[in-house]
């Protein structure tokens, strides 16, 4: 039978995410709009924003945060066009976003010494064989795919090279080892339910060293450029934003951080993350008829939870288009490049209660799709 019981917010999407509970748009301190973002207001907003990351993620003395433009994309892009080409690169990839970095890394940037690792979806390519005397980058989480790495205990602390690391999906709902990750990229339309075009990028004193010892034989956009003189632009990592932010966007995160706080800060936000996950596994395990894409329990993410099932493709096609009508769940199609399934976001924006509202009608809508 039809379930009667819907999610309270059926808002399932891996990106923009979910914005958090309770969420309520005219209750955002505004009274930025209409200032520029480098008078005192608005500077020290965006000075608020980078220190409170910081602090939230309990990053490593000596590390930078800043916010940059073009989301998460543009902030690996930045880091790439700006120090990679120094030493041989190690690239990782095991979903669409990792090939996107291989393809800028040997297409756009035409670098020579490229090691590429890759793996199918659903796997991790083996991270034994990373060599880090080279630069490597990696996503931590595949948003595509539902894999991630389980730990850093494979990166070494004496490295040689520089980690740059694509944690877009990760960041505030994983816990991420600090000391072995020189470059660490994310939206904060991700996790935290922000909005999108802003990305942020944290430097440890390696990668800082690097930009101040090493330019690149490429032109370098403005957009990307944060060395003056041979040295770091640190205004940057001040809230002196190389191009004009969103400020309403800017006060929407700092709201999404202030809730953050709430709830016990970066580690609550994993807590509730792993609490949604469960609720998942114990679906999965119950249901012979759909699968996780990630092979090894280990490498299961607790964001972005991907999904096959005995289904055609057209079958989980129509099951996503009946539990939109529903009214039940929205945007949960598999990435286009991912093989054919579903996709639910579990960050901790996301309610428990929701996804467990969520799973009879994924039960009814399977079942519909399949007798027909």
């Amino acid at each position: 039978m039809q379930p009667q019981v819907k999610p309270a917010n059926p808002n399932f999407s891996s990106g923009p995410c979910s914005k958090r509970p309770g969420y309520d748009v005219s209750k955002l301190s505004l009274e930025v709009l209409g200032r520029s973002h480098r008078s005192s207001l608005g500077k020290t907003m965006l000075e608020k924003a980078c220190v409170e990351t910081a602090e939230l993620l309990g990053l490593p003395a000596g590390y930078r945060v800043g916010i940059v433009p073009g989301s998460d994309t543009g902030a690996v892009e930045m880091a790439m066009w700006s120090m990679l080409g120094a030493r041989g690169i190690d690239v990782l990839a095991w979903e669409s976003f990792g090939s996107g970095w291989v393809t800028d890394i040997t297409k756009q940037l035409k670098l020579k010494d490229v090691r590429v690792i890759e793996a199918d979806y659903g796997l991790l390519p083996n991270l034994k064989s990373v060599d880090f005397t080279r630069d490597v980058v990696f996503t931590w989480n595949g948003t595509t795919s539902g894999v991630k790495v389980p730990n850093g205990d494979w990166i070494p602390s004496d490295r040689e090279g520089l980690t740059i690391c694509d944690a877009t999906s990760a960041v505030f709902a994983m816990e991420m080892p600090w000391e072995k990750l020189d470059v660490v990229t994310f939206s904060w339309q991700k996790v935290l339910g922000g909005e999108g075009a802003h990305g942020v990028l944290i430097l440890s004193p390696r990668a800082v060293e690097r930009l101040e010892t090493y330019t690149p034989p490429w032109p370098m956009p403005k957009l990307f450029r944060m060395t003056k003189g041979g040295k770091l632009e640190e205004g940057i990592f001040r809230g002196e934003t190389i191009n004009t932010p969103s400020m309403l966007c800017v006060a929407d995160y700092l709201d999404a951080l202030s809730w953050l706080r709430s709830i016990g800060g970066t580690k609550g936000a994993i807590e509730k993350s792993n609490a949604t996950l469960r609720v998942l596994q114990d679906f999965v395990a119950a249901n012979d008829w759909i699968q996780f894409l990630a092979q090894d329990p280990a490498t299961l993410s607790n964001t972005s939870v991907c999904f096959t099932m005995k289904a055609t493709p057209d079958q989980v096609k129509a099951l996503v288009k009946l539990l939109e009508k529903e009214g039940v769940a929205y945007d949960i199609g598999a990435y286009r490049d991912a093989p054919p399934g579903i996709r639910i976001w579990c960050g901790a924006t996301v309610e428990t209660a929701d996804v467990q509202a969520l799973l009879p009608w994924l039960t009814w809508a399977y079942e519909k799709v399949t007798s027909a």
